[in-house]
């Protein structure tokens, strides 16, 4: 009978204690990031590493901001990347819902195309795409990047959405119809309300994809005022030198967003899933 337990014990103990190690792991840089944007000149270039930042400043957070275009690369950054996150979301809910729900010649096939094209690198298309958006005349434009965007992020948002959605009983939106709903009522009001959990992951990685994005911007948007915060984060240390701090701080705001967003979408997440459970 001890042999059982202190084996249960140490089979609780070392995946709680595998799980810390990782989480430090991760959270680590992430810390040291923002604690270094934080400190004080004389305590990053210091011999002993300082842990704990004693009088933080934010300065270094003013020398970022007050950087030339910052703003205007915010304000492309968040244009280009809301609008592709948006755009994929509405085109993938109705995509999910025709591949999940109906039976059409030719289904398979759209969905391995799906999943090849998310498997596909977009870094060999570049050419290609650069040629078509000269050719357009819409270079050092917003248009083409959010188009393309869009494209990078729908695959797995449908195949994502469409998981969602076969998950659902029919037998909900059966009901709903015999009640009296047209089919796009029983979506809206039966099947879309379960799928927050799906909308919430998916957005997530489609923000997540847009604002990292790098080659593309860096290819077709050639103006400095028509360019997004990636290339501003990777040109910063050449403009500021070995200013650490200030390029810490600048790393701090790009993730800033994402950390905020994440940390949001999941606790929605989980409360959709509770709704859920609870309605049902």
């Amino acid at each position: 009978m001890k042999g059982s337990q202190s084996g249960r014990l140490r089979g609780r103990v070392w995946p709680n204690v595998t799980a810390l190690v990782l989480f430090a792991g991760f959270v680590f840089p992430v810390y040291w990031m923002f604690s270094t944007a934080l400190k004080p000149d004389a305590q990053i270039i210091s011999e002993e590493p300082v842990w704990f930042p004693s009088s933080p400043t934010l300065e270094h957070f003013a020398t970022a901001v007050q950087a030339e275009h910052f703003w205007t690369l915010v304000r492309n950054s968040v244009t280009v990347t809301l609008l592709a996150v948006g755009l994929a979301l509405l085109i993938a809910l109705f995509s999910a819902f025709a591949l999940a729900r109906m039976r059409f010649r030719g289904r398979k096939g759209v969905i391995l195309t799906f999943m090849i094209a998310q498997m596909a690198p977009w870094e060999v298309m570049v050419i290609a795409i650069y040629m078509t958006v000269r050719d357009a005349d819409m270079l050092n434009s917003l248009v083409p990047l959010t188009l393309f965007y869009t494209v990078m992020v729908l695959p797995l948002t449908i195949l994502t959405l469409r998981g969602y959605v076969a998950a659902v009983p029919k037998e909900l939106e059966e009901s709903a119809m015999v009640d009296g709903c047209g089919r796009t009522q029983a979506f809206r009001k039966v099947i879309f309300p379960l799928l927050a959990p799906g909308l919430m992951a998916t957005s997530l990685f489609g923000f997540i994809t847009a604002w990292n994005e790098f080659p593309m911007v860096l290819i077709l948007n050639k103006d400095a005022e028509a360019q997004t915060l990636p290339l501003w984060l990777s040109r910063f240390q050449t403009a500021f030198g070995d200013d650490w701090g200030a390029t810490m701080a600048a790393a701090s705001l790009f993730a800033l967003p994402i950390l905020l967003l994440f940390l949001y979408l999941q606790r929605k997440a989980v409360g959709g899933l509770t709704a859920g459970a609870v309605k049902g």
